[in-house]
């Protein structure tokens, strides 16, 4: 379908057009922003709040540094592995400042993945938390990293209050291990030594690469996403489209300079980094990091702090919030947007959270690739609950058959995408980019979808996960879905196993929730909901199931287990 196919069908104030000229740079976003919002507040954490001003003066002091004490070319690769922290933002705005290309990587990754990624984008510089020292020394004679900038968690608060963060980190919390890395400079360091510098501008267009975001891996061997500034800027202009869509009073829903968002997905995954690091600055809103969202008592205390506007999570995130005895106490009489991404929403998470804050929480999707956000529901009484919107402006989606060819309306398919966020390809992989991405611009998603005839799509699975028993298709979302709707399931994973009857058998993991549930329990219900061929086969209980840092079960770690 071509992108006009969903002009009429947009809720009031969302436009169907971008300007892509309006800027030049993700720079240039940022720059601007920052002279429009300079008193506001733009992150806050631990206690500390940045105005736009300040992260201005921060990042260029970064760059500033970057500049003078480093050889470091426009064009040469920076790799930051912090959680969410204010060193993040100063750090990868400073980089880009410098026309550096950003690696965003996950600071819980194991010295192999660390290695991989390093050597695969040439990292030159890195910047990352002391606690992770160890294991960068270890990395460290396996990459062509030269520089190292060593962030602490206490960097950025007042002189006595961040001795004090630092030493608790290091003696009583013991989460500092010992290591040595005598060439690294302190990230205060870097500040007081780029301070005042003046900035080298460097010619940046919308084709350069601004970051390399690395492909979670579920397919295989993790690759490079090259996301051009032209991407990012275009995701953000798309984004904040969205977020124009006219409230019940007939004005926008999110009014610059006067949104709090809450940013608990690490800001390193795609997800964030574009809704809570890029497309809060064209608005000049104000962004409050939560550094270990796991610690989910003191996520419900730092939310009682804030009368805050937007919430972006995600399902396991939703449920765990809302098991938490205090959550109710919380004030959500200005809360407006709940964004849920990065893998299904379930129906019965999605029901409960608007129950117990009157928000309805709307699903949208994405991919690395597509810088993240492709489609989104309108907001409010407008979405609906199961799909993952309509395409954002500017963007086109067609689903097609094995063979490439495009499948009318409510067929299911391959979900291909088209439109200014899609990648450029994946950086030094010819044949995994000409494999994903055709001549014309469209993107391959291994998604099977369906578009609705009122132009709203759903996920009906990946192409992978795929199960075929007897020849029927099962699609594993549909069977989590139904089971966890049941009062004491916790959290639950679907897989295909190899089986001699029928080729393959569907082979269920469960998380139960206390008060106890037996397999025979649990298959009854299966039995009520679903057709035979789609029961579970096997149904395993555990204690947990494996997941990636933003709380996505891995069905292929699963699939090894089994």
């Amino acid at each position: 379908m071509q992108p006009d196919f969903w002009s009429d069908k947009r809720p009031a104030g969302v436009h169907n057009e971008i300007d892509l000229a309006a800027y030049k740079s993700v720079i240039e976003v940022f720059e601007r922003s920052c002279k429009k919002y300079a008193d506001r507040p733009a992150f806050s954490n631990m206690g500390v709040t940045l105005t736009y001003a300040e992260l201005d003066r921060l990042s260029a002091a970064f760059a500033g540094y970057l500049q003078k004490h480093t050889d470091l070319k426009p064009g040469d690769r920076i790799a930051v592995q912090l959680p969410n922290v204010l060193h993040y933002p100063i750090a990868v705005f400073g980089a880009m400042r410098a026309g550096l290309v950003v690696v965003n990587t996950n600071p819980l990754y194991t010295a192999r993945e660390m290695r991989h990624q390093f050597k695969d984008a040439g990292v030159r510089a890195l910047v990352y938390l002391n606690v992770f020292g160890k294991l960068v020394q270890e990395v460290l004679p396996d990459t062509e990293i030269e520089y190292l900038i060593e962030a602490k968690m206490g960097d950025l608060q007042p002189a006595l209050k961040g001795w004090l963060i630092n030493a608790v980190v290091k003696h009583v919390k013991k989460v500092v291990p010992e290591y040595n890395l005598p060439q690294a400079i302190g990230f205060k360091d870097v500040l007081k030594q780029g301070r005042g510098q003046p900035l080298k501008p460097v010619k940046v267009g919308l084709d350069d690469i601004a970051v390399l975001q690395y492909t979670g891996g579920t397919t295989g061997v993790a690759k490079g996403a090259m996301l051009t500034h032209g991407n990012l800027v275009a995701n953000m202009q798309q984004v904040d489209a969205c977020l124009a869509q006219h409230g019940p009073d007939g004005r926008p829903l999110m009014q610059p300079g006067q949104e709090v968002m809450i940013a608990p997905l690490p800001l390193y995954h795609i997800y964030a980094f574009t809704a809570n690091c890029m497309s809060m600055m064209v608005n000049g809103n104000h962004n409050v990091l939560i550094s270990n969202p796991r610690d989910i008592g003191a996520f419900v205390k730092e939310l009682k702090k804030w009368r805050f506007s937007a919430l972006l999570g995600l399902n396991t995130l939703f449920v765990a919030l809302m098991e938490h005895p205090e959550f109710k106490d919380v004030d959500f009489s200005n809360l407006k947007v709940t964004n849920s991404g990065g893998t299904a929403l379930v129906k019965a998470t999605a029901e409960r959270w608007k129950a117990v804050t009157g928000c309805t929480v709307v699903e949208g999707y994405g991919l690395t690739e597509t810088s993240p956000v492709a489609s989104t529901n309108p907001y409010g009484d407008k979405a609906r609950l199961g799909t993952v919107g309509i395409p954002v402006p500017g963007t086109a989606f067609k689903v097609v058959d094995d063979n490439g060819v495009e499948l009318p309306l409510g067929e299911r398919g391959e979900l291909l995408i088209k439109g200014p966020q899609v990648m450029k390809g994946y950086w030094q992989r010819p044949e995994a980019t000409a494999e994903v991405l055709d001549a014309e611009g469209w993107l391959k998603t291994g998604d099977i979808a369906v578009i609705d005839p009122d132009g709203f799509t759903r996920i009906v699975d990946r192409k992978k996960d795929l199960i075929i028993v007897s020849g029927f298709n099962v699609y594993p979302n549909e069977i989590e879905d139904v089971v966890m709707a049941h009062p004491k399931v916790a959290s639950c994973a679907a897989i295909g196993v190899p089986d001699e009857k029928s080729g393959e058998a569907v082979k269920l993991f469960v998380v139960a929730r206390e008060g106890g549930l037996t397999a025979e329990e649990l298959r009854a219900y299966c039995k009520e909901n679903f057709t035979g061929y789609k029961v579970p086969k096997h149904i395993v209980f555990k204690d947990s199931l494996p997941m990636t840092p933003v709380g996505k079960i891995l069905r292929r770690e699963l699939r090894d287990i089994a």
